[in-house]
């Protein structure tokens, strides 16, 4: 048997003892009491091309006013999900580089369209496998009457999640948000959740047309609470889903009367600053990376709490909200896409496969000398 030099072995306990510490946030992220294990954000301030951030995919079809239940039809295009990121990189708030709100522009087009459908914009995360979560988008809806500007999470018509503004309702006495979770009860009354004691319309005390606020909603087995601004607006404890769906931001009319009303008579334009969701897996392949990577739940910074938003994200200092994947260590063995910072989550998942190599190499070293 071969002596062993002192330095190696330093060097061996060394390596092998990284694993623990090698980042923050391994176990998931915390939301009150919650423990979710994965995250989904985007910064569409700073987001020139949605196409290129794969957590995004901007819709395209048409339904015909019989299957829209409406006057109209709608006809979701590509060309009206647009990107309108700040000029500078630098800042958070301000006007984009095509004028007016800087993020992602939802275009409901105004007119009454020729061939029956009007022209409307969606996009949708690639993810399906979102089983419970907290969900926070940080929007100004338009003023132009005739649309509905609605965030929800969907898994199908009687299990879906909604925020929903209706622009037609707005005046100086109303600023409500319909609060609605779908369900079988409103499939059997034609989709009207109204009177299915899942359907609540809360008046905001602000203008939401007016500018920008995070409307959040927060998802757990037994409850879905409503947030805007970091305010509760309210629970319900009936027909809570319980299948894995995605979220949806879409801005759309079909001149149906009682709700969205419309066509708008000009372009109608909903704009998204960020998008975060903070969730648990329905994936196995993705329950089987947390259980990899969260090898010590009590560690210090095992698990990180989601900074709550308490006021409305209009000024440069309160538009820049807090995001796990800018941070260098925060989303490692995440599925993260998009912006440079979010790929400093990956790199450093790259630099820890390079570093397990090493410490199995080195492993298998010592166990040679030591033969």
């Amino acid at each position: 048997m071969f002596p062993v030099p002192s330095s190696l072995l330093t060097l061996c306990i060394t390596f092998l003892s990284f694993r623990s510490i090698q980042a923050d946030c391994e176990c998931g992220y915390t939301v009150n009491s919650a423990l979710y294990t994965e995250l989904i954000e985007t910064d569409f301030l700073h987001l020139a091309n949605i196409t290129t951030d794969t957590d995004w995919q901007p819709q395209n079809y048409t339904v015909t006013p019989a299957l829209a239940r409406g006057p109209y039809g709608k006809n979701a295009s590509v060309s009206d999900v647009v990107a309108n990121p700040l000029k500078s990189q630098y800042d958070w708030a301000g006007d984009g580089a095509n004028g007016g709100d800087a993020g992602l522009q939802l275009f409901v087009r105004g007119g009454v369209p020729q061939d029956g459908l009007i022209p409307m914009a969606e996009v949708a995360t690639a993810r399906v496998d979102m089983l419970y979560g907290s969900f926070r988008a940080g929007m100004k809806v338009t003023g132009t009457p005739g649309t509905c500007g609605a965030f929800f999470w969907y898994f199908n018509d009687t299990q879906e999640i909604d925020m929903e503004f209706l622009s037609a309702e707005f005046n100086a006495t109303s600023q409500p948000v319909n609060l609605v979770l779908q369900s079988p009860d409103s499939e059997e009354a034609g989709f009207n959740a109204a009177n299915t004691g899942t359907f609540q319309v809360h008046q905001l005390n602000f203008t939401p047309s007016e500018g920008f606020h995070e409307y959040r909603f927060d998802w757990s087995p037994n409850a879905v609470e409503f947030y805007a601004d970091g305010v509760l607006l309210d629970t319900m404890t009936s027909a809570i889903p319980t299948a894995p769906g995605h979220i949806t931001l879409s801005h759309w009319s079909n001149g149906d009367p009682t709700w969205s009303a419309g066509p708008p008579t000009e372009d109608a334009i909903l704009t998204v600053q960020y998008l975060k969701g903070y969730f648990n897996s329905s994936d196995p392949a993705r329950q089987q990376d947390w259980s990899k990577r969260c090898i010590s739940p009590s560690a210090v910074n095992a698990t990180c709490p989601v900074p709550e938003v308490t006021q409305a994200p209009n000024g440069n200092a309160s538009a820049h909200t807090f995001f796990f994947s800018m941070q260098a260590n925060e989303t490692v063995n995440q599925t993260v896409f998009g912006s440079k910072q979010k790929s400093q989550g990956i790199a450093l998942e790259l630099s820890r496969t390079g570093i397990a190599v090493l410490m199995l190499t080195l492993s298998s070293v010592v166990w040679i000398l030591l033969q």
